[in-house]
């Protein structure tokens, strides 16, 4: 049996609920990340993604240089323990369609995370698996139509007019 710690990521970087969208932005493009947890001290009150700056922060008008990520954040964050199996991990995963998870001690403090990139690559077990996971994990969900916003429009590309979008530059 290969459990979360043998398998998960040490040393991550946190942020406080009190660090800005912009400083969070900044640290998930250096680290080259989608997600960074949001403790206090070592432990953890939810995530910040690159999707909750998108949706909950730039596209509600909010100035990322002022807003801390406490105002975009996700809470009530899924976590594993350190001692979980990987295929409970990866059902988990799969379950939830989330493609990392916190990995926390029995003090509830968090010592790491634990992805999909992980487990392909660190994880000695089935590779079928991991694949399966990743099938569930990917598959697309409905979008939530019902607050559209002035940037709704037609499905399928194109402009909201029906009308062909108008290309830049150069006739070819």
């Amino acid at each position: 049996m290969t459990t979360a710690t043998e398998v998960m990521t040490r040393g991550v970087r946190t942020m406080t609920p009190s660090d800005t969208v912009a400083l969070a932005a900044q640290a998930m493009e250096e680290l080259n990340v989608g997600a960074i947890p949001v403790c206090d001290g070592d432990r953890l009150l939810g995530m910040v993604t690159d999707r909750d700056i998108v949706v909950r922060g730039v596209a509600q008008g909010l100035d990322g240089k002022s807003t801390p990520l406490s105002s975009v954040m996700s809470t009530g964050v899924r976590t594993v323990r350190e001692g979980d199996d990987v295929d409970d991990v990866l059902s988990k995963m799969a379950d939830n369609q989330i493609r990392r998870l916190p990995v926390i001690d029995g003090d509830n403090r968090l010592v790491g995370i634990i992805s999909l990139g992980d487990l392909a690559t660190k994880d000695p077990g089935d590779e079928a698996d991991i694949g399966e996971s990743l099938g569930t994990i990917s598959s697309p969900s409905e979008p939530d139509r019902t607050g559209q916003s002035q940037a709704s429009g037609a499905a399928g590309g194109g402009s909201a007019s029906g009308k062909p979008a108008r290309k830049s530059g150069k006739k070819g």
